[in-house]
């Protein structure tokens, strides 16, 4: 749409544009905000519900680790009674095996890291040395240990759990150890298992290695994560939420948690785009929902815009046809039900009034200086008449170009012409557009200022002032003008007495070195 069109646009058709326009931008504005803070919300609560569940998954592994040691503790107290008996060892070491499903199998070496009796048989281990990292560490360490991951004699990625086993008289003899697969079932990994896999969400357990420990897919099991914020976190031992994006480039929101008794990281995420599906979906609910609202009220500001613009239509056509004289009937049949109709219905028949008085008057008789464009004789009589009528106070400016009969002595009359043209231009520039502009003769101008206080006449007059002084009216360069200003405060006295005290003004302008204001008011006089 074009400024043309815009400007040929009728009252009815903008107030509804502008409506729709607000309505649409309402609307939208506030479906952004509503579909930002409910995606904020829910993206919190994923993380926290992530983060929840992740430490209390972290607390049950914890507490199943604390479980199998006290198991082993036990069994250490008793082989210890008769570490020599092989009966009694392969009835213990049985017994932790069958016992619970905690352990994939069960080890008691000596402390030469010779297995002297295990469970199951089916390993047949006994008599065997085991040089495996986490014996070498437990067998040296000679207390409790939970292993680092290692793969096994028998080829298996294991973690072994450890309790040193010492006689009456505090002499090391060995250590009984239970190991778990980590690829295979057990109850440690049921237990990690147990995250309900829904719309992508998973879990995965991680050493301080960064390797799995625990993953849906077996096959990942032992291997490293890198690049991965949220482990980088936990493995420094931060619990916390945060998004992040996985090994297949997926945005998760994850919470993470500690297992104290290893070090591990628990990692609780689900996808986000799981997590904000459902927004989308909502947000489309409640838009079907605001859109019947939302036309009922176009409908009723498209009748109450018709309404408002009606009035005004017919006064914009009867303004078109004004010099015609039965224009101003027309107009009073015009139903102006608000204020501003009424006061504008009523503005333009007495502007009709005075138009048809004067239209033939007015096209004999030009208005404007032929030279400077601004008003003549006419002009200011015609102000002075109605401002006398209405009461209406005014400052008059009195203006005077300095030493102008120099310009065109010097210069010749074109120049001092174009010194004139610039000084009205100048005149324009600092004035306002309700004020009345005249060139009276020669180098000399009248602005009226309607409504106008002395102190504003002041500050207008002082920066016409400094305006024609500072400008460059080449080829004659500085110029300046000298002002006298007068008010008339809209009472019974006439207003010829004011143009007589402006002149005044002017002249003690003039005599005092020129380039300078003058106000007909003692108390704000002051010095150009």
């Amino acid at each position: 749409m074009n400024f043309k069109s815009i400007a040929k646009m009728d009252l009815g058709r903008l107030i509804l544009a502008l409506t729709i326009a607000s309505v649409l931008v309402s609307l939208a504005n506030t479906l952004h905000a509503s579909y930002q803070v409910q995606r904020q919300q829910l993206i919190d609560a994923a993380l926290e519900t992530n983060h929840a569940y992740a430490s209390k998954l972290a607390a049950s592994t914890d507490d199943f680790f604390a479980s199998m040691m006290q198991q082993l503790a036990y069994a250490a107290q008793v082989v210890a009674r008769d570490f020599d008996n092989p009966a009694l060892l392969k009835a213990e070491s049985e017994r932790l095996f069958l016992q619970t499903d905690s352990f994939n199998s069960i080890a008691i070496i000596d402390r030469q890291a010779q297995v002297v009796s295990h469970a199951p048989q089916t390993l047949q281990l006994l008599g065997r040395k085991l040089e495996t990292r986490g014996v070498r560490k437990a067998l040296a360490d000679r207390k409790p240990l939970i292993s680092q991951p290692y793969l096994s004699a028998a080829g298996n990625l294991v973690i072994s759990v450890s309790q040193p086993v010492f006689d009456a008289q505090r002499n090391y003899l060995g250590m009984i150890a239970g190991t778990i697969y980590l690829k295979h079932e057990n109850f440690l990994n049921r237990l990690l298992a147990s995250h309900y896999y829904q719309d992508g969400s998973y879990l995965y357990v991680v050493d301080q290695q960064r390797r799995l420990i625990y993953h849906p897919l077996n096959n990942r099991v032992g291997t490293a994560v890198e690049d991965n914020l949220a482990i980088e976190e936990v493995i420094a031992g931060i619990a916390g939420r945060r998004e992040v994006t996985n090994s297949e480039h997926v945005a998760m929101l994850a919470g993470y948690a500690i297992v104290p008794a290893t070090g591990w990281g628990v990692v609780a995420q689900r996808p986000k785009t799981a997590t904000l599906a459902a927004l989308d979906t909502l947000m489309l609910k409640v838009l079907l929902h605001a859109l019947p609202v939302a036309a009922l009220s176009l409908v009723f500001i498209w009748w109450c815009a018709r309404r408002i613009a009606r009035p005004l239509q017919q006064l914009a056509s009867g303004a078109r046809t004004m010099d015609d004289p039965a224009t101003a009937g027309d107009i009073r049949r015009v139903r102006s039900w608000y204020y501003e109709a009424a006061e504008l219905r009523q503005a333009m028949l007495v502007g009709i009034g005075l138009l048809q008085r004067n239209i033939n008057r007015l096209r004999q008789d030009a208005q404007t200086d032929a030279l400077t464009g601004l008003g003549n004789r006419r002009t200011l009589d015609q102000a002075l008449a109605a401002w006398e009528r209405e009461k209406t106070p005014f400052a008059v400016m009195s203006v005077d170009v300095d030493f102008f009969k120099n310009v065109n002595d010097t210069y010749g009359h074109d120049v001092g012409d174009g010194v004139l043209r610039a000084l009205a231009q100048h005149m324009r520039d600092c004035a306002r557009e309700r004020d009345v502009f005249c060139r009276i003769g020669g180098e000399e101008f009248l602005v009226l200022l309607p409504r106008t206080s002395p102190q504003v006449a002041l500050q207008v007059a002082e920066r016409l002032r400094q305006q024609v002084e500072r400008a460059d009216m080449a080829p004659v360069g500085r110029v300046t003008i000298s002002i006298g200003i007068a008010h008339w405060a809209g009472d019974a006295q006439g207003t010829a007495e004011v143009f007589k005290r402006a002149d005044e003004m002017l002249y003690r302008a003039k005599r005092a070195g020129r380039n300078r204001v003058e106000v007909d008011m003692p108390e704000i006089r002051r010095e150009a």
